[in-house]
Parts: structure tokens; C-alpha cells; sequence
């Protein structure tokens, strides 16, 4: 019980941007179980009410399936970087601890307002969510993997952009590649105007790529340079 609370409790702070060290070696494989159950409830509650998903989204298990592959993501792009404290688990970690927001996406708005209402409400709860985890990525990358600057900044974008990519381009939601054609009266549902912001994400998150994997192979290189001078320096 005491080991439920510290996580709770480390959860709690976690999400409201207080700086946590929360004790992985004597505690790492509950706080990655609690992040793995987190994101496999945030999954169930997200396709719970949604006619176009497929079984395995329902059971929930398509998000349980996210956080690892997210991680790794995550993991392999910020490497180069050299930042500090950076293995795969604790990436991982992380990624589940960003969970329980998604839990927003289970209230079932759409049944006390009208389409329009729902859209709009469903759409502020992506934005919400989709803020509040950057910033958690954010703060991240400065406090435990200790990058700073341009680096961090780089760092904090460019893994988005490629993860909004891959996301829309596996078409996961079964519409966004309809939005993009025009939906119908029966094509439509209270998630709409939550994927009309990935599209936009998408098509924003294409065109910066370029720049963002200059700028990231110019900050390693940067890196490499700097490390080999203190090296030669020393």
C-alpha cells in the first residue's frame, strides 16, 4: 500500500511540472507497470464509444502498444544528443507517467451536448492533452537529460513531428485521410474536429522535417566537435 501511495503521489507531482526523482532502482519496474496499466486505461476509455475502431483498440491494448514504441522513438532520437541519465526503461517510464491525461478522452461529451458542441469540446481535450504532455517532454529534457538551449529545443521538436507523422500516416483513427476528402453526414462523429487538428499538425509537422534534421544533424555535429575538443583540450 505505502508503494501505491509514493507512485501516486509521485504521479500527482509528476503531472502538475514539480521536479520528481522518483527512486528507480528499488522502484523502476512499479512505476513502468503503472504506466503501462495507465496508458491500457486511457486506451480503453479513448475507442470505448467508437464505431470505427478495431477490436484491439477496444481492449485498449493499440495504446499499451504506443507507449513502447514511443519510447523507443524518443529513446533513439535524443541519444545522439548526449544527454545524461538516457536509457531506454527510463524513457519508457516517462512515457507511461504521461498517460493519465488521455483520460479525458473517455468522457462520452457527446451524449448531454449536440454534434457541434461534442466536436468542439473533444477538440479543446486533444489540445489540452497534447500541451500538457509537451510541456511534461519539455521539462523532461531539461531536468533528467539535462539538454539545454538550441539542443533542447530541437530535441523537443523534432520527435513530434515524426511521431504526428507516422500517426497519420498509419491512419489509425480510420479518418483522417476521409477528412482530408470531405466527410459525409454519416461519416461523422464527436472526434471530428480533434482529427482536423492532426491534419493540421501533419501537414505542419511535413513541412518543418527538413529544417528540424538540419538543424538535428547540425547539433550533433556541433556536439561531437565540442566533445572532441575538451577531450584534445584535457
Amino acid at each position: 500500500m505505502s508503494t501505491i501511495k509514493e507512485i501516486l503521489k509521485t504521479e500527482i507531482q509528476f503531472l502538475c511540472f514539480k521536479s520528481v526523482k522518483p527512486d528507480l532502482k528499488r522502484m523502476g519496474n512499479h512505476y513502468m507497470a503503472f504506466g503501462i496499466m495507465a496508458s491500457w486505461i486511457a486506451g480503453i476509455g479513448r475507442y470505448w464509444d467508437n464505431p470505427r475502431a478495431e477490436w484491439w483498440q477496444y481492449a485498449g491494448l493499440g495504446s499499451v502498444l504506443y507507449i513502447f514504441v514511443m519510447a523507443l522513438i524518443l529513446w533513439l532520437i535524443i541519444k545522439p544528443l548526449k544527454p545524461q541519465n538516457w536509457n531506454y526503461k527510463n524513457v519508457l517510464i516517462f512515457v507511461g507517467m504521461t498517460s493519465p491525461p488521455g483520460i479525458l478522452y473517455a468522457i462520452p461529451v457527446e451524449r448531454f451536448t449536440s454534434m457541434e458542441s461534442a466536436q468542439m469540446i473533444n477538440m479543446w481535450f486533444l489540445g489540452v492533452v497534447a500541451l500538457w504532455r509537451v510541456m511534461l517532454w519539455i521539462l523532461y529534457l531539461k531536468r533528467s537529460a539535462r539538454l539545454t538551449g538550441f539542443v533542447q529545443l530541437i530535441g523537443a521538436i523534432l520527435p513530434l513531428a515524426i511521431i504526428v507523422s507516422i500517426l497519420a500516416f498509419l491512419n489509425l483513427e480510420h479518418v483522417i485521410f476521409r477528412i482530408m476528402g470531405g466527410l459525409t453526414d454519416k461519416d461523422m462523429s464527436p472526434n471530428d474536429g480533434a482529427y482536423v487538428i492532426v491534419v493540421l499538425l501533419t501537414y505542419f509537422s511535413i513541412l518543418a522535417s527538413p529544417v528540424l534534421l538540419i538543424a538535428y544533424i547540425g547539433s550533433i555535429i556541433g556536439i561531437h566537435r565540442t566533445n572532441k575538443n575538451s577531450a584534445t583540450t584535457t
